[in-house]
């Protein structure tokens, strides 16, 4: 591996999507940058098969971020992105699902770019297609939706001024896939009712989609508190929400992962 390179001959920064956790969902020019890669500054929900990927010469970095865990700040992160580069040729910033699907990736780039660094985008597959794909559910679908919304529900509701308009999703779209909404799932399922949907429009949450491990809890608007609180359900999940998921008991087992 080259070292040491000046300022003037920066490394080059690949924003690289790992996927929702499945390595077969992993992109052919994902793997080779991994395989090839000097440095890889890595997030805490990339798959340990994906990390498997990774040459055995890598410099290996966790910057992985989790609820009230952050084993970096994302200004630190930026920094060491921009510190490799000067030193390596190859620099990956391995991140789950897609880097501009609410991966911070935009924010990353914006940094880089301001920093002088090139940098290249690796699109991934975004967990909010992926995983309802292996529950049966597809999240658009001739005979029952003709549109998707893709929403954070990461402290969106219930903040002194919440950024999302959840009346103006309920009555805009029909499928509504919400990432990160687990911790603020009571205060979602409120906002769009009184957004105008009812409560027994379907709801599913899906747990650490396309992996072996994932789990998933089908309900209604009405009941699906009470599930999660039941099952003792918790992040990282996603939730599709409009009849869509009614194709589930239908479908299921034949996406992927299955039952």
């Amino acid at each position: 591996m080259t070292q040491n390179i000046s300022e003037t001959c920066l490394g080059k920064v690949y924003l690289v999507g790992a996927g929702p956790g499945d390595p077969g969902l992993m992109t052919l020019k994902g793997k080779t940058l991994l395989e090839h890669a000097d440095v890889v500054v890595y997030d805490a929900l990339v798959s340990p098969p994906i990390l498997d990927m990774i040459g055995d010469k890598a410099v290996k970095i966790d910057a992985g971020k989790r609820r009230g865990r952050h084993s970096k700040l994302q200004a630190e992160t930026t920094q060491i992105l921009i510190e490799k580069a000067r030193q390596y040729p190859v620099v990956v910033r391995l991140k789950g699902g897609d880097p501009f699907v609410f991966g911070r990736g935009g924010e990353e780039m914006e940094d880089l770019v301001n920093a002088g660094v090139p940098v290249e985008v690796v699109p991934g597959i975004t967990s909010g297609i992926a995983a309802p794909a292996y529950a049966g559910i597809p999240v658009t679908h001739r005979g029952y939706s003709s549109s998707v919304t893709f929403v954070t529900g990461h402290e969106a509701v219930g903040k002194y001024r919440p950024d999302i308009n959840w009346t103006a999703i309920a009555q805009g779209s029909e499928t509504i896939v919400i990432y990160m909404g687990v911790h603020n799932l009571n205060n979602i399922v409120t906002a769009l009712q009184e957004g105008g949907l009812t409560s027994e429009t379907p709801i599913a949450l899906i747990r650490w989609g396309t992996r072996p491990e994932q789990e998933q809890l089908i309900g209604m608007l009405e009941t699906i508190i009470e599930q999660v609180e039941t099952a003792n359900f918790e992040a990282p999940a996603i939730a599709i929400i409009g009849q869509v998921v009614e194709l589930n008991s239908k479908l299921v087992g034949y996406g992927g992962v299955g039952e």
